[in-house]
């Protein structure tokens, strides 16, 4: 009990919130659940509206807590997207590696996210179940290309087996701490120098992530 106490009452520097977009059954609360809890449920079920769980990191000596939003991608539970989007300064596009479909409307989910968040949003391009390699329908070329074209970071996972899952939360959240970073350390004097901490940071406006420069093949 205390030590759940303790856990409640740590002080907390940032709040990044991170939320996960694609198609329905693409893994995304999987891949929530493995980064979260390191779990993975065999009898997971579509998720119903909005959900998020948070975990507690420490970077350079500061405790970072990054709240990661799930939504479901049915049509019908798209009423949310605004609220859904607000405050992010990080956001995973996942697909199924196994269903064509999903990787084909990453467009779609990509312009609604660039329609809704902040301009300057950390975004992962994320194909998912590289562990069923044999049922493949999206080349890593493919997604690697959208990728780059788009401007995104791209890592391929599987909830699964536990493949590039932390890695890709950690990158994203990395480079969200250092593009806050950057800004504190070029404020001005007169800025206090605590006047960030403890609220959800949004991206600088003209501070550019260094997206696409991290990538990662799954079982590498």
């Amino acid at each position: 009990m205390s030590n759940l106490y303790g856990e409640y009452n740590q002080k907390i520097d940032y709040v990044f919130k991170v939320v996960l977009i694609g198609d329905s059954a693409v893994g995304k609360s999987q891949l929530l659940g493995r980064f979260a809890r390191n779990e993975f449920s065999f009898d997971s079920k579509a998720t119903i509206g909005v959900e998020f769980q948070t975990k507690n990191l420490v970077m350079d000596h500061k405790t970072i807590k990054a709240q990661i939003w799930d939504t479901a991608g049915q049509e019908r539970y798209r009423a949310v997207t605004s609220a859904y989007y607000r405050g992010a300064v990080g956001a995973m596009l996942v697909f199924d590696l196994t269903k064509r479909q999903s990787f084909d409307h990453m467009a779609r989910w990509l312009e609604e996210l660039r329609g809704h968040a902040d301009k300057n949003i950390v975004i992962m391009l994320i194909g998912n179940k590289c562990d069923l390699a044999h049922l493949r329908a999206v080349p890593t070329e493919d997604a690697q290309e959208f990728a780059e074209r788009e401007n995104l970071f791209f890592m391929e996972t599987s909830a699964l087996g536990d493949t590039n899952v932390e890695s890709a939360f950690m990158t994203v959240l990395t480079q969200i701490y250092t593009i806050i970073s950057k800004k504190s350390l070029v404020a001005t004097e007169d800025a206090k120098a605590g006047s960030l901490k403890g609220t959800r940071i949004n991206v600088v406006p003209g501070e550019e992530p260094n997206s696409g420069a991290v990538s990662g093949g799954c079982c590498r």
